[in-house]
């Protein structure tokens, strides 16, 4: 591109400066050769597996150019289509500047201990599970792991957008890639190389960012017959005319050069924004489904309250209180649902028991013997699906908890109602403000699914003016009530914590998962909100939103100037092939500046 252009001015120079025809000619002729090699090159490759593509009416049209000895006019059209795929390039490799980002970030080195006691610094590649890692501050933590001593506070953006240092200490989990602004910690190893969240989040972006939306197919496959259109319109009109160089004219206007920039453009700029902001789409179907949303479905525990229950009312109906505590808490370090953290928090145990033929029920809680007895720790359903008689006295206190907004954990032996709890959860902060950007944006249902009680529910809902809410669900519960909501013609975007949730995640028209960069939470959803929190989930649809608005708009200017240029051709007077070569390659420039706001977009 740079030898044409140096060439063309040379030309210029012989021929206004010096009325030097020969040099003239001698340059124009070696910078359309210089530029037409690499787009035949081109045109030869996509014909041996038997495409049309642009590159060949270029090639046809540089040619005909050629034959009718206007080698101004194809020196012109050679360089301006290498500039314009110079400028493509350039651009996606902007719009992909996350990946870029996340890739230098990646850690290089680690101390790890060795036998000798000693902290040496090592190729992360040589780091293995299990290693004892020391990090100092202002390094970046080489791994997935655990914090075994020390305290740090660690900005976490690569994973989750946010630069707010977060306090770690023993027993917190630490994510590779981020980098410690204050302190020394030492961690063990739990995940190396690719297998970190950091290492998953590149491979995602990467994925995403080579996907093709519906609107990208379109384009591919419109490309594949609107180049043979093109090559015989132009033919017909020599024919009619015979005005050789009007159909050559045609050949190089007629290039949708802007149609096919256009597009994917948008969709690398949309979703390398999401990345940089710590939401995370995969691919470019996504992003289509999620900007025509009109129904949100939220899991409760975890997504809209903070996933940090506590125990905030106990009743026991025997006597040995320590007794009854000692066998709930052996039986719920079995489960990692948050409400057996929370009652795993509340209880200061005197003895443990080995717990036996365990059962984890989703929905409704957990089964297991202890000491020949059988332990039912759960909500009234998994009582009732047992056969359990809840007294009506119980009932009452049950009745009491749930129009407060209580979760219900009932504890049976043998069949016996021995104790209740009643745990909240608090609400996320600033969750109504994320709530009202969804409704300005045209989100018509915000709904609530949980396998809570319904007073809990109903509490949760009425405070954040939620269009409805469903408790007691199960898992399939939600599934199925989500396939209702579908049927109906609503797409429905389904936000839970990744854990319990595969189901309704999976069925939605979009699953956003909210888990800090779960495993689970990664495999199972379309989108994820790596801060664990949903004041990013407006960012997301409204960044969908607009990548499609700007599609559409790229669409219609690409499409515009192609009318327009062929029909003042045919019909018109004043255009040339080098006024609309410019005009051709301004609108490429349109669209990818339009694509390029993306990267700027923030709610």
């Amino acid at each position: 591109m740079i030898a044409s252009f140096i060439l063309i001015v040379i030309g210029f120079i012989a021929h206004f400066g010096y009325d030097n025809n020969l040099l003239f000619n001698i340059t124009f002729i070696t910078a359309s050769v210089i530029g037409l090699i690499p787009i035949a090159l081109q045109a030869y490759q996509a014909l041996r597996v038997k495409v049309i593509s642009i590159d060949l009416l270029v090639t046809i049209a540089v040619l005909g150019a050629f034959i009718i000895r206007e080698f101004e006019e194809s020196a012109i059209v050679t360089f301006l289509f290498l500039f314009g795929a110079y400028l493509e390039q350039r651009t996606l490799m902007k719009t992909r500047s996350a990946i870029k980002a996340l890739t230098d970030m990646a850690p290089e080195s680690a101390l790890k201990l060795m036998a000798d006691g000693q902290f040496v610094d090592v190729e992360v590649d040589d780091v293995d599970v299990d290693d004892t890692l020391l990090v100092k501050t202002g390094f970046k933590i080489p791994v997935d792991g655990e914090v075994l001593s020390g305290m740090a506070y660690i900005n976490e953006a690569s994973i989750t957008g946010e630069s707010v240092a977060v306090k770690k200490i023993k027993g917190s989990k630490v994510f590779a890639g981020t980098i410690i602004d204050n302190g020394t910690i030492q961690l063990k190893a739990q995940k190396v190389g690719e297998d970190t969240t950091f290492g998953k989040i590149i491979e995602l972006v990467e994925q995403a960012q080579d996907s093709k939306s519906a609107a990208e197919k379109f384009i591919d496959n419109f490309a594949t017959w609107y180049t043979p259109f093109v090559l015989v319109l132009a033919f017909i009109v020599g024919i009619l005319t015979k005005d050789v160089p009007l159909a050559i004219t045609i050949l190089v206007l007629g290039c949708p050069g802007a149609l096919v920039i256009g597009v994917p453009v948008a969709n690398v700029a949309g979703i390398g924004n999401g990345a940089r902001h710590g939401v995370l789409l995969k691919g470019s179907e996504v992003i289509n489904d999620l900007s025509r949303t009109d129904t949100v479905v939220f899991d409760k525990t975890g997504t809209l309250t903070t996933g940090h229950p506590v125990v905030r009312k106990t009743y026991y109906f025997e006597n040995d209180e320590s007794q009854i505590n000692s066998y709930i808490y052996s039986v719920e370090k079995e489960s990692g649902h948050p409400l057996a953290k929370a009652i795993i928090e509340y209880i200061k145990p005197v003895n443990t028991y080995e717990v036996t033929n365990t059962n984890v029920v989703q929905g409704g809680g957990i089964s297991a013997m202890i000491a020949s007895k059988h332990m039912l720790i759960g909500n009234p359903h998994l009582m009732q699906t047992h056969g359990v008689l809840i007294p009506e006295t119980i009932l009452s206190f049950v009745q009491e908890l749930e129009v407060t907004g209580h979760a219900i954990v009932l504890t049976a032996i043998n069949k016996k109602v021995v104790s209740l709890m009643g745990i909240r959860d608090d609400i996320r902060q600033d969750i109504k403000t994320d709530l009202q950007k969804l409704r300005t944006m045209g989100i018509k249902n915000l709904i609530v699914l949980s396998g809570d009680n319904q007073g809990s529910v109903d509490v949760i809902a009425k405070e954040l003016g939620l269009t409805k809410a469903l408790g007691n669900m199960l898992p399939e519960d939600k599934a199925a009530y989500i396939k209702k909501l579908q049927d109906k013609g609503h797409i429905v975007t389904f936000v839970g914590d990744g854990i319990n949730d595969s189901p309704s995640l999976a069925l939605a028209d979009v699953g956003i998962a909210m888990g800090g960069g779960t495993d689970v939470a990664i495999e199972t959803s379309d989108v994820i909100l790596m801060n664990d929190r949903l004041n990013k989930l407006p960012h997301a649809i409204g960044l969908a939103k607009k990548t499609k608005t700007k599609m559409l708009q790229n669409i219609f200017i690409a499409v515009g100037v192609v009318v327009v240029l062929l029909t003042s051709l045919i019909f018109g007077e004043w255009l040339n092939m080098r006024i609309g070569m410019l005009v051709h390659e301004a609108s490429i420039l349109v669209v990818i500046f339009n694509a390029m706001l993306l990267l700027r977009f923030n709610v």
